[in-house]
């Protein structure tokens, strides 16, 4: 193992609980934004802590002021092994298909320097450090978590080693949350490499976004949200959470969990689709040809087909798209829907009862299929279908477009039945937290800006002055559309036009259009004005690579996510988000703001504290 050498820290200790306090043991007030906070991070402004950052800080158990006393950790050494780390990840990068955010955030922490990392914590839960003067300390629980994956297989198989060292043969797959990522492709593979022995290496990175809610953040603390002690007192069926979730899985975006189209899509996708090909075929089927399952012939041009997408949605499972797998069940059971609809057998069973048959039996067989692909994503309604039949086939991929497995119809019944307005009103009455907690997450600058601001890079092409106003002027500017964009501003008193054409500038593109003087202005320019009203354009300029005309300026703490273009909002709405300068930076909060792709920080060199107009 790397291990570095022994550090001695400052860090908060209780004398009243004569304990050291972790980061989620310290409250106080925010140096960034003056707000309630907890030790390692900002709830209202989202600026990362430290538990010595705080002010008036206070222990959370006994409300007593901490002090500061020094303590020894153990640290991994992660610079020494920075190398061999890079050399895996770029070997990982050619052979696998990792989510395209696991692979930014993994490179963006090798490109920015490694720095060793305390392994240990003075805690009393947790794994004991077996080390000398080290018997009240208990490891950092990402380091010894990962570990726990080995330990974990060693106390169920003898042979766990075919499973862990057997990088050549072993397919190592991690679903993990985007803030976790580090832990699983840095820390992890750290200490497997500095062991210095034959590990199985992570292979595949399943790494999801953010599940949001209602346009908020989930928090127990401040009730917002459905969490899942929640969901077992709502009396709705597991599977239809569990459906939703998959549905609307974040793969390469956050998510926003809405009561109105969690109701939708389970009435229309789940119970109108899905649920309604397996009642109606089936219940047709008992009622006019009794219970017994024929084996018949398959038909070829329709199970040709079938099998076509059977083969995509099986690649979809093997390449860890579980949306894409669970959309396109639906678009077969859609499918299976459209053919018992289009042949309309309550008309032919009569005058041509064997075709009627023929063609419910494949759907039959079709339904069969449905259960088995779809096991994973709702385990308990595919086992009840499986009991229709009086379990006579496995859950495998064994049985896909055979006729083979099925004898009889031994009973049926509805799946699901649609939720109610009235319940989902009242759950979201119920899960939404109080006004004032809603409007301090709604109004927090961070997510005003993350979600309902597009700050653009334009390029000035022309001036000109407004005949009706000669302090105004009339920009034509290069957005990277082919119409490009006009936006007017008071410039006349600070800039002669040709200090500013050719010039690559940043404007609020979602602000809705006004007219000054009779023109029509379809944006705002960005620029800077300290407390002696000195007044300065910020320009983009002095970087590596030039900006592009419409690259998106967005939040540092942003990078990576896959941003929605938001709807025009006010000039008020805008100055909400609070932008700054400071120290020749713009931020929100303590948060740089920076160009989408190059991830270079936006400056304001002239002037470098004020306000932005």
């Amino acid at each position: 193992m790397v291990i570095s050498q022994i550090k001695r820290v400052n860090n908060f200790f209780c004398q009243h609980d004569q304990m050291f306090l972790a980061d989620r043991y310290v409250t106080g007030e925010c140096p960034n934004c003056e707000n309630n906070a907890k030790g390692d991070q900002c709830e209202h402004c989202s600026k990362l802590l430290n538990p010595t950052d705080l002010i008036n800080p206070k222990c959370i158990i006994c409300k007593n002021t901490p002090i500061i006393k020094t303590t020894k950790h153990l640290y991994i050494d992660l610079p020494k092994i920075k190398n061999e780390l890079t050399n895996w990840m770029q070997t990982i990068e050619q052979k696998t298909n990792w989510n395209t955010n696991a692979i930014k955030i993994t490179n963006a922490f090798l490109r920015d320097g490694l720095k060793e990392r305390a392994i240990t914590r003075d805690l009393k839960w947790g794994i004991p450090v077996p080390k000398k003067e080290y018997e009240n300390k208990v490891f950092y629980v990402w380091f010894d978590a990962p570990i726990g994956y080995i330990s974990i297989t060693k106390e169920i198989l003898k042979d766990w080693e075919s499973w862990w060292k057997n990088d050549e043969e072993t397919n190592l797959v991690q679903f993990i949350g985007k803030d976790n990522i580090l832990f699983h492709t840095i820390i992890f593979p750290a200490i497997k490499l500095g062991s210095k022995e034959n590990w199985t290496m992570l292979n595949k990175m399943a790494s999801s976004e953010y599940l949001n809610y209602e346009n908020l953040k989930f928090s127990k603390s401040a009730g917002i949200g459905i969490f899942g002690n929640d969901i077992i007192t709502t009396d709705i069926p597991s599977d239809i959470w569990r459906f939703y979730i998959y549905y609307n899985r974040p793969e390469k975006s956050d998510f926003q969990f809405m009561w109105d189209d969690f109701m939708e899509r389970i009435n229309s996708e789940l119970i109108g689709n899905f649920s309604n090909l397996v009642n109606r075929v089936l219940t047709f089927y008992k009622k006019f040809f009794g219970d017994k399952i024929d084996k018949i012939e398959i038909k070829e041009d329709f199970w040709q087909k079938i099998s076509i997408r059977y083969d995509k949605t099986l690649n979809f499972f093997k390449q860890i798209e579980l949306k894409s797998a669970l959309k396109e069940i639906l678009d077969i059971s859609r499918t299976g829907n459209k053919i018992f609809q289009d042949n309309e057998p309550w008309k032919t069973k009569d005058n041509m009862p064997q075709k009627t048959k023929e063609l419910l039996l494949n759907l039959i067989y079709l339904i069969r299929d449905l259960s088995i692909l779809i096991s994973p994503f709702i385990p308990h309604t595919s086992e009840k279908i499986r009991k229709f039949f009086g379990e006579s086939y496995e859950i495998s991929n064994k049985f896909l477009g055979t006729n083979l497995g099925l004898s009889t119809i031994q009973f049926t019944e509805v799946l699901f039945t649609k939720l109610e307005k009235k319940l989902i009103d009242d759950l979201k009455s119920k899960y939404s937290g109080s006004k004032n907690m809603q409007d301090a997450q709604t109004n927090n600058p961070i997510n005003l800006f993350s979600e309902q601001v597009f700050l653009k890079v334009v390029k000035i092409k022309t001036i000109e002055r407004n005949p009706e106003a000669e302090k105004l002027f009339i920009l034509k500017l290069d957005d990277g559309t082919s119409d490009g964009k006009q936006i007017v501003s008071s410039l006349a008193d600070y800039y002669k036009e040709e200090e500013l054409i050719g010039k690559h500038i940043i404007i609020v593109d979602n602000l809705k259009p006004a007219k000054f003087r009779g023109i029509r202005s379809e944006g705002m320019l960005i620029a800077t004005e300290d407390e002696n009203k000195n007044f300065k354009v910020i320009i983009i300029e002095d970087f590596k690579d030039n900006p592009t005309p419409g690259e998106r300026i967005i939040l540092e703490s942003d990078s990576g996510k896959k941003l929605k273009s938001p709807s025009k909002i006010s000039i008020d709405k805008f100055f909400k988000t609070q932008i700054v300068a400071e120290n020749g930076e713009l931020k929100i909060n303590g948060i740089n703001l920076i160009l989408e792709h190059s991830k270079e920080k936006i400056l304001s060199k002239e002037i470098p504290n004020g306000k932005i107009y």
